[in-house]
């Protein structure tokens, strides 16, 4: 019987590696927007980003693109633009709201946005032709960041936005609260297939 326990426990890390490679892998494999890294503990960050071009649609933050929002932008991708031009998937896929500690609603609308590749950005993006989809820019600055695992969800993302902000306070940071500012954003690097424990979210402030 014990035999048997240390077998199938072997098996089941074997696979949990194999899984933990692959998904790096998979990761790996598409570009992520550029960012710099000023300041780092341990999941903490403060990170200076440049600017970057999304295109984006309504969601909810629960709704984990199930409602049609994802397809939509990967409509987008996939040649529904003035230019019928496919462009390559990046990560992470950002969802942007007013800060979550104000907002006591798991269904508050947020804006789910892909980011643009850099030779995308820089020859210029083609305008969507699919209904409820625009382009914009996200402009560039200082961001506190938290990196957590886990399925991204209203709940999970509001316990790690009071983690962040504990920690700017800690820190000193002052978040840009001013009407131009992102608010709350939250960034998505895995396909849905990823295993909870296995995906890597963030939540990102922007700083003053």
């Amino acid at each position: 019987m014990r035999k048997r326990m240390v077998y199938f426990t072997s098996i089941a890390v074997l696979v949990l590696m194999g899984v933990f490679a692959w998904n790096r892998t998979t990761r790996a494999a598409y570009e992520s927007a550029e960012y710099k890294v000023i300041e780092s503990d341990d999941n903490f960050e403060v990170r200076e980003y440049p600017d970057l071009m999304l295109v984006a649609t309504s969601t909810k933050i629960d709704a984990q693109g199930r409602d049609g929002s994802f397809m939509k932008l990967f409509r987008y991708i996939s040649g529904a633009n003035e230019s019928e031009q496919k462009i390559s998937m990046t990560t992470p896929v950002f969802m942007e709201s007013k800060p979550l500690m104000e907002n006591d609603k798991t269904d508050s609308e947020v804006q789910m946005g892909f980011v643009m590749p850099k030779e995308v950005a820089v020859e210029g993006v083609p305008s969507p032709t699919g209904p409820d989809v625009d382009v914009h820019k996200r402009a560039g600055g200082r961001f506190a960041v938290v990196r957590f695992s886990g399925r991204l969800n209203a709940k999970l993302a509001k316990e790690n936005e009071a983690k962040l902000r504990a920690w700017m306070d800690s820190k000193g940071l002052v978040p840009d609260d001013s009407p131009e500012s992102n608010g709350v954003e939250s960034a998505s690097y895995d396909p849905p297939w990823t295993p909870g424990p296995m995906r890597r979210n963030e939540i990102l402030i922007r700083l003053k």
